[in-house]
């Protein structure tokens, strides 16, 4: 059991405390059900995360593991194995190590120090999580080779997944054309996505003519920038109206562009699943975790040095200036 394409026909318990149509979770079912397995979800769609727990919990003390061949545990196993590890571990044990609470709450977030006592219970409970595992999912070959050198678990124990966008949503469609060259960005705007660097590259472009930005996310009224150039930002969307906007773009930026956070470098930006399921031309990150999946030669596809916004507008400008020919 190398990868989850190997398991077949087998009866799956499969638990995560994320709602049921958080893609991740969408496409690991699917996967497992088209090899012939019997998936038996436990999740919930409550709002409250603590409620959704508790939910969870209460299910799995119920389970009886003499029902199913194996386990799989969804979004953020550290939030299940631990309490319930004697149990899960009486038939062999799948998880999909995701995220790293260490790495996201003390590098990405910087909200504890690495040598804090929290930072370290942190690492214990992501390496004791991860060591229960009979075959581990992560998202990227890069992000594997971290966790595995990282907390100490094998490599031929690690498995690479990589995120698929929603099919029935993001495909490629045709949009009124532009007055403007359009570029888009959305995103959650967390450290790593590099916000920063995109608001500064608006910056140096605010008096380009013939160039507007759409921003879609909680930017906050402190951080919008205004110019010369026609600027729509938008806090949220629903997905099939995101999706529209999307098709409106003439470029569409990718990421991750913080350059100073070394999981920004592990991993692809889930909105870059998205871009290329519609066929946008996109701006990457250059690191190596986007070479994973994709290269200079393919076509719409731009690298773009991290942490450069200076780069990032001049970027910009040489795709705007080559398409307007």
């Amino acid at each position: 059991m190398k990868r989850l394409s190997d398991i077949k026909d087998k009866r799956i318990l499969y638990v995560a405390t994320k709602n049921s149509d958080y893609l991740r979770l969408v496409q690991e079912i699917e996967l497992l059900r088209r090899a012939g397995n019997t998936v038996t979800v436990i999740s919930s769609d409550k709002k409250s995360y603590i409620k959704r727990l508790m939910y969870v919990y209460r299910r799995l003390i119920r389970v009886d593991m003499k029902d199913y061949d194996m386990s799989f545990i969804g979004f953020a196993p550290q939030l299940v194995i631990p309490l319930f590890r004697r149990k899960l571990r009486k038939k062999p044990l799948i998880e999909d190590f995701f995220i790293s609470m260490y790495d996201t709450l003390c590098f990405d977030r910087k909200i504890f120090g690495k040598n804090s006592l929290i930072g370290q219970l942190l690492r214990l409970i992501d390496k004791r999580t991860l060591s229960a595992a009979d075959l581990a999912i992560c998202d990227t070959k890069a992000h594997g080779s971290y966790f595995c050198r990282e907390f100490g678990f094998p490599a031929d124990k690690m498995s690479v997944l990589y995120l698929e966008a929603d099919s029935s949503i993001y495909y490629p469609r045709e949009a009124p054309k532009n007055k403007d060259f359009t570029v888009l960005y959305f995103g959650s705007v967390l450290p790593l996505q590099g916000v920063s660097v995109i608001l500064k590259a608006i910056d140096l472009l605010k008096d380009e003519e013939g160039l507007r930005f759409v921003f879609i996310g909680p930017l906050g009224k402190k951080n919008v920038r205004t110019g010369e150039n026609i600027t729509e930002y938008i806090n949220w969307l629903p997905q099939e109206e995101l999706a529209e906007k999307i098709a409106g773009a003439d470029l569409c930026l990718g990421g991750h562009f913080d350059g100073s956070i070394m999981k920004a470098r592990r991993t692809i930006a889930g909105k870059t699943y998205i871009y290329r399921a519609m066929g946008k031309p996109v701006i990457l990150g250059d690191n190596p975790a986007n070479h994973e999946l994709y290269s200079e030669g393919d076509e719409g596809v731009y690298f773009c040095e991290m942490g450069s916004p200076e780069k990032l507008a001049e970027l910009i400008k040489e795709i705007k200036d080559k398409r307007s020919i």
